[in-house]
């Protein structure tokens, strides 16, 4: 028996390794998925002011969770700044336009407003989602949709549906490039 798992230890080390893996890519996906009505959303804008989800009803909405302590998330601000631009007044075939929320997982909400003034994030929709304990991704929205890392992207369609979970910048504006009128 000895000699057996001698002989195999390097292919049972590879198959651990890769259980590993696989049990974590499958817990680091969020809990909505594709083709679900999106989640509830309601809260206060960066500007005070009420909003709902439903507000955005006839166009394509981004929702991006992310984080002023995320450096990946704070790389990707560029690339969502073009695709608020190309976009945002932009008419598509099925949707009056598309819109960007935002949704900062924040202990700390003069870091989430410092972070859009520094960073140049001009759209409109920006939310914070405090969290109250050491595991930041507690907060009450990244919970609903399951958002278990930063930054995560919902793409809604303009019924709310989500359409896409964590797609790429660049799928994204494919996605958007193709449905322009």
């Amino acid at each position: 028996m000895l000699s057996f798992i001698k002989k195999y230890a390097f292919l049972f080390f590879l198959l651990a390794v890769a259980a590993f893996y696989m049990g974590k890519y499958l817990y680091m996906q969020p809990r909505v998925v594709q083709g679900e009505k999106s989640p509830v959303i309601k809260g206060r804008l960066l500007d005070g002011s009420a909003f709902d989800l439903k507000e955005l009803k006839g166009q394509y909405v981004l929702v991006d969770f992310w984080g002023s302590w995320c450096g990946p998330c704070l790389k990707e601000i560029p690339g969502l700044k073009q695709l608020d631009q190309k976009y945002r007044n932009k008419a598509f075939k099925k949707a009056t336009g598309m819109q960007i929320l935002s949704i900062a997982i924040e202990k700390d909400e003069a870091r989430w407003k410092s972070a859009i003034k520094r960073t140049g994030q001009d759209w409109k929709h920006h939310m914070v989602d405090l969290s109250t304990s050491l595991k930041f991704l507690n907060s009450p929205l990244a919970s609903e949709f399951g958002v278990k890392q930063v930054p995560s992207k919902f793409l809604l369609n303009p019924d709310g549906v989500i359409i896409g979970v964590n797609q790429s910048l660049e799928e994204i504006d494919a996605f958007f490039e193709a449905r322009l009128k």
